[in-house]
């Protein structure tokens, strides 16, 4: 019998209603249990090659339903950039934009959801993307999303208060103010060095916690500390492959941002498709 969707209403009340039961059937799930084995791999900058290529692959096969589902990220960003310009928030403006290495991974779960079925030859359009939510492991990703968003919350304020403690507390009057006294005083160059000493360690510790567990929670029931603990392990027993990784997310995601937010569309896809290769090639399937 051919698969259909149904008018967008009653889909999104029929996935919701599934993922509210699973919520309500999940909580074991924070444990998780499968208990088998997770195996990995040492990573290698030929994974991550290969990761981007097979992410692009994906990404072109299934172009249309992606686009339509990252659309709202740079429609996001621009409103987040417009609320801070007109919230005299101009020091917020970078640390916003450069907070979509941190909360990334959360937006990108129906991404992994579509690479994985597609691997799988199973139907991969955009309505088969947001099967995760009637997945078991759809608790221990919205507690690990909420967890980035208390994470990227704490950036702006450790933001702020870097801005207060040095060209702060005042507002700039305005943008090439603002970056004139960034470039142009000690105390501009004290909060940028410092802002972005401060931002690595935030971006390493989503790295760490997210390299591998979203895809992990959507490929297997093991539960969130374990998917945690397994994603550290990964950068732990791959370290320069896990930080070159990084860097590519962070200049790809800064390069989507500068177009105004459009590159988005096409950076977020490609990323997100390629973290779910990245995953297969970090841990072994389960035998």
């Amino acid at each position: 019998m051919a698969k259909t969707i149904g008018n967008p209403a009653s889909w999104t009340a029929q996935m919701f209603g599934r993922g509210s039961h699973s919520i309500g059937t999940g909580t074991s799930e924070l444990s998780g249990p499968d208990t088998d084995p997770i195996v990995l791999r040492d990573l290698t900058t030929a994974d991550l090659r290969s990761a981007l290529s097979k992410g692009y692959q994906d990404f072109t096969a299934l172009r249309t339903d992606v686009i339509f589902i990252v659309l709202v990220y740079p429609v996001l960003g621009v409103l987040l950039t417009w609320f801070a310009l007109n919230r005299d928030m101009l020091p917020l403006v970078f640390p916003m934009m450069s907070g979509f290495a941190i909360v990334g991974p959360v937006a990108a779960v129906g991404l992994y959801e579509m690479s994985r079925r597609r691997e799988a030859g199973q139907p991969a359009g955009w309505g088969d993307a947001f099967a995760v939510i009637a997945s078991p492991s759809f608790l221990p990703i919205v507690v690990l999303g909420g967890y980035l968003a208390a994470l990227f919350i704490v950036w702006i304020f450790a933001a702020g208060t870097i801005y207060k403690l040095t060209l702060g507390p005042e507002t700039p009057q305005s943008l090439g103010v603002f970056v004139q006294d960034i470039f142009g005083t000690s105390a501009g160059w004290t909060m940028l060095i410092a802002g972005m000493a401060v931002g690595f360690v935030f971006a390493l510790a989503a790295l760490a916690v997210t390299l591998v567990s979203f895809p992990l929670l959507i490929d297997r029931h093991v539960g969130l500390p374990r998917a945690v603990v397994t994603s550290v392990r990964v950068v732990r027993r791959s370290p320069v492959a896990a930080l070159t990784w990084g860097l590519i997310v962070a200049l790809s995601l800064a390069l989507g941002a500068a177009t105004l937010f459009v590159g988005l569309i096409f950076v977020l896809p490609i990323l997100g498709h390629a973290t779910w290769h990245l995953y297969r090639r970090a841990v072994e399937p389960r035998g």
